[in-house]
């Protein structure tokens, strides 16, 4: 089971590594949401997403001989590049499985760190399947995006971070994919602010998780289609799910359009680019979808979009 300990062991493992992002507050945000909203900005992470935290920590514990013979992964884009920027940190090779209709600006940068890419169709093929099949033929080992004990770890140190600068928080509001993120920052929050509210967020298309949750046991959806590709999708990690059972208050879910607004607001007003996964724990309080009181954590998860489609957003 994750625990506190490990979250503090990723951190040491990460310091003078990944950013220590800033929290940003704004006054209009504030006003409007009556409440004092704490935005923690992993779009100013190490690959422009919380990823590389869970990334990092998990490849820094392989031994020599598993860094030799490389490391696989599956991903739409954030995990993917942060895979292969900590497998070039660490001297090592990285093979990544990325859908064909992955970003492009994600797949670029991918390729940029020296990743080898392998597409997938992601409506008909398994991305798993694909990379546990290299990694048994290649030797690698696979860093899974969410379901893996050192990545969930490496992701905790968010919050932990957040709760550092902060203090004591009311609500932590974080996105929700396959729940790295979520069930890190809440085994994080839950030592160091036990009374405070955790609140997943998932886009409407999305919502296995959710969906789980009222099911007592994990379910499996149809492949989302929603502008949130980070969170598109089709059931939660065994894992995670286990930790989001257990610590995690309530799951909300928003509209691509409130998505697009949030993104909105955080360009207009606090002049920072957010992609839409990263935009949706915001949206969620502005719609109304998360209480706001009090003092009120928000995750911003990653800035990872590029211009064309950032425009394309803002203006749909």
């Amino acid at each position: 089971m994750l625990t506190f300990d490990d979250v503090k062991a990723a951190a040491g493992r990460l310091r003078g590594v990944a950013h220590r992002t800033p929290v940003l507050t704004s006054r209009t945000l504030d006003e409007r949401l009556g409440a004092q909203v704490l935005l923690k900005a992993e779009n100013f992470q190490r690959v422009g997403a919380f990823k590389f935290r869970g990334a990092y920590n998990a490849i820094s514990r392989l031994d020599s001989a598993r860094l030799e013979r490389g490391v696989a992964a599956y991903s739409s884009g954030n995990h993917a590049q942060a895979v292969a920027l900590a497998a070039r940190l660490a001297g090592t090779t990285a093979t990544i499985v990325m859908p064909h209709d992955a970003p492009v600006s994600k797949a670029e940068a991918t390729a940029g760190y020296g990743a080898r890419i392998v597409g997938y169709d992601r409506y008909s093929q398994d991305r798993r399947q694909i990379a546990e099949q290299l990694a048994a033929e290649h030797g690698l080992t696979v860093v899974p995006p969410y379901d893996h004990h050192d990545v969930m770890a490496g992701q905790g140190t968010t919050a932990l971070e957040l709760v550092e600068e902060a203090g004591q928080l009311d609500a932590l509001v974080v996105p929700v994919g396959g729940g790295g993120l979520i069930s890190g920052c809440a085994t994080a929050v839950r030592a160091l602010s036990p009374a405070t509210r955790v609140i997943g967020v998932e886009p409407e298309a999305g919502d296995d998780v959710r969906r789980s949750l009222a099911a007592g046991h994990r379910i499996e959806i149809p492949v989302p289609r929603t502008i949130a590709d980070g969170q598109a999708l089709t059931a939660p990690g065994e894992l995670t799910f286990e930790v989001v059972r257990r610590l995690v208050d309530e799951v909300v879910v928003v509209s691509d359009d409130e998505i697009r607004a949030a993104m909105r607001l955080l360009f207009e007003r606090l002049k920072i680019v957010v992609e839409p996964s990263g935009a949706t724990t915001l949206a969620a309080l502005l719609a109304g979808r998360a209480s706001a009181r009090g003092r009120v954590g928000v995750v911003l998860s990653g800035g990872n979009v590029d211009l064309r489609r950032f425009s394309e957003l803002l203006d749909g």
